[in-house]
């Protein structure tokens, strides 16, 4: 069962820890808040995260390991 993810406006993240990867300047950052994983652009910290279930960002982790999206970076 899948829980409900909350409003991004309604949550204090000024306790998360987040891991920040950059790449020349295009940063992503990626952070944990209870059962939730929040993905943000740390160039623009005033925008709002997306919001994943850890079932859907574990998908994703293991889909970028076996290079499922690796066609989406070629020009």
């Amino acid at each position: 069962m899948t829980a409900d993810k909350p409003n991004p406006a309604e949550l204090d993240l000024t306790d998360v820890d987040w891991v920040t990867a950059s790449g020349g300047g295009n940063c992503v950052q990626l952070g944990r808040k209870g059962e939730f994983i929040l993905v943000g652009d740390s160039k623009s910290p005033d925008r709002l995260p997306h919001i994943y279930t850890l079932d859907e960002a574990r998908a994703w982790v293991e889909g970028a390991k076996a290079g499922v999206f690796d066609g989406l970076l070629c020009p």
